[in-house]
This record gives C-alpha cells, sequence and structure tokens, in this order.
C-alpha cells in the first residue's frame, strides 16, 4: 500500500467517507492538469472548489470534465 494509500484510508476514516478509487482518481487527474495547464498551487486550489461544486449537487465526473476543458483553454486566453 503507498502512502497516497495509507493517507486516503485515513483521510476517509477520519471525516466519516467511503473512500471511492474513481473519485480519487478524477480528482488527481484534474489536479495534474491544472497543475500543469494552468499553475501548481491552482491544483489543490481547484480540487477544493471541485468539491465545493459536487457538495451543491453538482456531478463529479461532469464538473471535473469542465474544469479541465477550461483548464486546457486557459494559457491560451491568458
Amino acid at each position: 500500500m503507498s502512502t497516497l494509500d495509507e493517507w486516503t484510508e485515513a483521510l476517509c476514516a477520519e471525516l466519516g467517507l467511503d473512500r471511492d478509487d474513481a473519485v480519487t482518481r478524477t480528482v488527481l487527474d484534474l489536479a495534474r492538469v491544472v497543475a500543469h495547464e494552468v499553475d501548481r498551487p491552482a491544483a489543490p486550489l481547484t480540487a477544493y472548489f471541485l468539491g465545493a461544486a459536487v457538495g451543491h449537487g453538482q456531478p463529479l465526473a461532469g464538473t471535473a470534465a469542465r474544469i479541465e476543458e477550461l483548464a486546457h483553454g486557459f494559457a491560451t486566453r491568458a
């Protein structure tokens, strides 16, 4: 088990959340895109806002895809 897996298990247990590897992969993939296409410090902030949007009822996969599209086009807009 990797440190990331151990941390994810501990974090989910502490917060009373079910671990979902698909959610983990979605968030990590989005953070990678944002870090490379926008700016490294934007990655954790984006992950937070993704979580807030999902908490307000937006679908995880669709919202992550919209943010990823925005990130890909961001460099050309800036």
